[in-house]
């Protein structure tokens, strides 16, 4: 046996083997899972605007105007008159002088985190102390990683935990240093305490970078994410988001003041050294953009169907008080366990996909539920029902769980963020 096939056969055997199900037809609310009809529910796609037509007609006539592809990175000749638009309109919406385009979410974390970081010890000069990177423990793999490639000084505080980071940045107060932390985490689907770590920052003369992937779309006054629903538009260096998740297309943005698009656009390595996002992508981002702007109902439509999905699975015994968006963990524990569970819906119709680690600390393997603007709550009542009974025959009693906030990962900081972000971008 190779030591491929030994690697396999030894994620077999511990439950964390993977594979690609296949889609047929758009990102619906309703899909088509490997022949078998299902009603979606671990779609990022939070607003159904990916398969929405005037989002799909945008994309199409720009690949007619502009063509496939971008054919360069940003420097080079790669920045056409779409993605002037698309980042004017990006910086309106989150209330900022600027923004720019990078080819992904976990390009964009990986370029921010890097550019400020050197940044600040260019700052410092070369007698100068290192900067530190202050991470939320349940940051995405993204951040985490972004950390790793910045070679500065990383200090993990626990989860939305901002005595932890008050403390770290005291220990810590005369070196250079930024503050990098989700806004809605992408697996917990609770809401970091903004305002309190944009006032440390403030205090300690640190900078703020937000990740709103999750938040953009989905959250706050018009969509705009948490950082505008905590008061704090203008007040963060940097606020990331996605184009791939709520937006419905592809792609991802730093919302920064003019001289930050700069400098980024001018250290951002991932931004440099990548071809720049093709056109249907940021036409189909653009549009999206527009339909949110003219449907703000659609955010309350979302948050109305996670509230009413939390009811529905507290009915069935499920605990879910440690979400608060249109993210919902049902711990299971056992990674075994959680994808029986898993199998046992798709098998009764509802697809939730089970997360295990190392996306997720061991021993909080879940379903995690993504609910969309799209669902009805007919469907979600069902959907309910469903999850209870799969639970149940696979021999897990819903309630069981814990919510995942409460389920701390044990150990060194150091060592839960290698655990977390080993590969925290599969499921």
């Amino acid at each position: 046996m190779s030591d491929i096939e030994a690697r396999l056969e030894d994620l077999r055997e511990t439950g964390l083997y993977r594979r690609m199900r296949h889609v047929s037809g758009p990102q619906g609310s309703r899909v088509v899972l490997d022949g078998r009809p299902v009603l979606l529910l671990c779609s990022n796609n939070y607003l159904g605007l990916a398969d929405h037509p005037r989002v799909r007609e945008a994309a199409a006539d720009a690949a007619m105007r502009w063509g496939a592809g971008a054919g360069a990175s940003r420097l080079v000749s790669g920045t056409m008159t779409v993605h002037r638009r698309l980042e004017e309109a990006l910086a309106a919406f989150k209330g900022t002088e600027s923004s720019v385009l990078f080819g992904s979410g976990y390009l964009a974390n990986l370029g921010v985190i890097g550019a400020l970081a050197r940044l600040s010890a260019d700052t410092a000069g070369s007698g100068g102390p290192p900067p530190v990177v202050f991470s939320d423990e349940l940051n995405h793999a993204s951040i985490i990683d972004g950390c790793r490639l910045a070679r500065a000084e990383t200090f993990v505080y626990d989860h939305c935990d901002v005595e932890h980071l008050a403390w770290g940045l005291r220990q810590h107060r005369d070196r250079p240093g930024l503050i990098v932390t989700d806004s809605v985490f992408s697996m917990d689907g609770d809401i970091a305490p903004l305002a309190e770590i944009a006032e440390l920052a403030q205090r300690h003369g640190v900078r703020t970078v937000v990740d709103e992937a999750h938040g953009t779309g989905c959250f706050g006054p018009g969509g705009r994410g948490a950082v505008a629903e905590a008061g704090l538009e203008g007040e963060i260096d940097v606020v990331i988001g996605t184009l791939g998740k709520a937006l419905g297309a592809y792609g991802a943005f730093a919302a920064c003041s003019a001289a930050m698009r700069d400098l980024l656009t001018n250290t951002a390595r991932s931004l440099i050294f990548s071809t720049a996002l093709p056109p249907p992508a940021v036409a189909a981002a653009l549009a999206a953009l527009e339909v949110l702007q003219e449907h703000p109902e659609m955010v309350d439509r979302l948050q109305a169907n996670a509230d009413a999905m939390r009811d529905e699975l507290a009915r069935e015994g499920f605990e879910v008080a440690g979400s608060s968006t249109q993210i919902i963990p049902l711990v299971v524990g056992d990674a075994e366990l959680a994808m029986k569970v898993s199998e046992q819906a798709i098998e009764a119709g509802v697809f939730a996909q089970a997360i295990r680690p190392p996306t997720v600390p061991a021993g909080t393997s879940r379903l995690r539920l993504a609910l969309m603007a799209t669902h009805t709550r007919e469907e979600l009542r069902a959907a309910a029902r469903t999850l209870g009974r799969a639970a149940l025959q696979a021999g897990f009693r819903p309630g069981a769980g814990v919510p995942v906030a409460a389920a701390a990962p044990a150990g060194h900081p150091d060592e839960r963020l290698a655990v977390a972000g080993e590969d925290a971008a599969a499921a």
